[in-house]
């Protein structure tokens, strides 16, 4: 917790983006019968009932002190489909230094993912990349990617049903569009002094322990 707080804690940097990533499953539904839409003074009506068409994943990503958005909606959240996510932040950064990577600790999060789709001089040369930062057991609230994915929800999702993949992808790019034109920052206000507070530690007895 103290090592993902204290990244938060560095200034913005050009040299050193802050990233962090997390994944959300989407039903498909599709309706079964067409929705009564909106009037000038009736309430919109639809049916209960509706087709399942299977589920889908979307990738989120965010640089929270920049404003910075990043999606990618997927069949899975498999290990190669991560390894294309995770490649195309390491395509957006080229000038970085190194891009420190927040997530949680999935047995999918692993150099391993992109070693496997993009060989291993390839894989390699991305992974080197990222400098990670796995956030602890039961602590994937300290990921602000769920923060992302908090707004994606009820933002570009909303209670609408969408039945096929291509449909969601469409909608949830335009969302990351409107999202990163109007550059929205997280504002974290859970820092190391509030966490020693909060859950009564010291670092110096953790430091004694070690």
């Amino acid at each position: 917790m103290e090592d993902v707080l204290a990244l938060y804690e560095k200034p913005l940097s050009v040299e050193e983006p802050v990233v962090c990533v997390d994944e959300k499953s989407v039903s498909l539904q599709e309706e079964v019968r067409e929705p009564v839409p909106l009037q000038p003074g009736q309430v919109g009506r639809r049916d209960s009932e509706y087709k399942r068409c299977g589920t889908a994943n979307v990738f989120c990503g965010v640089e929270p002190k920049a404003g910075v958005h990043f999606t990618a909606v997927t069949p899975t959240r498999a290990a190669h489909e991560l390894a294309g996510f995770l490649k195309s932040l390491a395509d957006f950064y080229p000038q970085a230094q190194t891009i420190h990577l927040v997530m949680d600790n999935l047995n999918t999060h692993r150099r391993k993912a992109l070693v496997d789709r993009y060989g291993e001089p390839e894989g390699q040369a991305v992974w080197q990349r990222f400098t990670l930062h796995y956030t602890p057991k039961h602590g994937s609230w300290l990921n602000q990617a769920e923060i992302e994915i908090g707004l994606l929800a009820p933002q570009c999702l909303g209670k609408r049903r969408l039945g096929d993949i291509s449909r969601l992808s469409a909608e949830v790019l335009a969302w990351n569009q409107e999202v990163n034109h109007q550059g929205t920052r997280i504002q974290w206000k859970f820092d190391r002094a509030k966490a020693r507070e909060k859950f009564r530690y010291s670092p110096l007895i953790m430091r004694s322990k070690n």
